[in-house]
């Protein structure tokens, strides 16, 4: 009982400061600002996260991670046929994007700076999605589906426009149909990229 216990309060104070980190970055939030809203003590957070700066990595560990994005992506652009794939790619992109992972305090360390550790984890992520998604465009390519292209150039298109929806949504608090510019990348693409008679 006492291990399910410690559980539940070293979770809770994960959970907090989540939600403190992402709302005021690092410096703004102080170990007393976390213990007063779990109703814990400076000695507790310690023991369970050694520091701040440990509570932090590990919030930015959890928060920042798109690794069930990236498994969703794969597994959605898994089918045989490639277009029926990159489909599949585009809906599960813009309906399960991780929106938590780009909340801005989660890569404000003690100034303006970004946090490399961060952006590190990031860029890391969104080039594994790069690479994912390259390569349904190299394989509609190579079963003829799609016009020869540079495929990292098409790519990078693709990215762009689903990148731009969802971060407008994100940053900017635009109300957007996820289906309705679901079906428009869809066709947009695919009309670009689509072998011509």
């Amino acid at each position: 009982m006492q291990a399910q216990e410690q559980n539940a309060t070293a979770e809770k104070i994960l959970e907090t400061a989540s939600k403190l980190f992402a709302e005021k970055g690092f410096a703004n939030v102080s170990v007393r600002d976390i213990c007063r809203a779990t109703g814990t003590t400076p000695p507790v957070l310690y023991y369970y996260f050694g520091s701040k700066k440990g509570l932090f990595d590990e919030v930015v560990r959890k928060r920042i991670s798109m690794e069930d994005f990236i498994s969703s992506l794969t597994k959605s652009s898994k089918d045989i046929d490639p277009k029926k794939g990159l489909e599949a790619f585009i809906e599960a992109y813009l309906s399960s994007f991780p929106e938590h992972a780009f909340d801005p305090g989660l890569y404000m360390r003690d100034s303006a700076a970004l946090d490399k550790r961060s952006a590190q984890m990031a860029y890391d992520d969104l080039e594994r999605i790069r690479k994912l998604a390259s390569d349904l465009v190299r394989r509609s390519i190579a079963k003829g589906y799609f016009r020869k292209i540079d495929p990292e150039m098409a790519t990078e298109c693709l990215l762009g426009m689903l990148n731009r929806v969802i971060f407008q949504h994100i940053h900017f608090d635009r109300p957007s149909d996820m289906e309705s510019y679901r079906r428009f990348v869809t066709e947009f693409f695919f009309r670009a990229m689509v072998v011509r008679p």
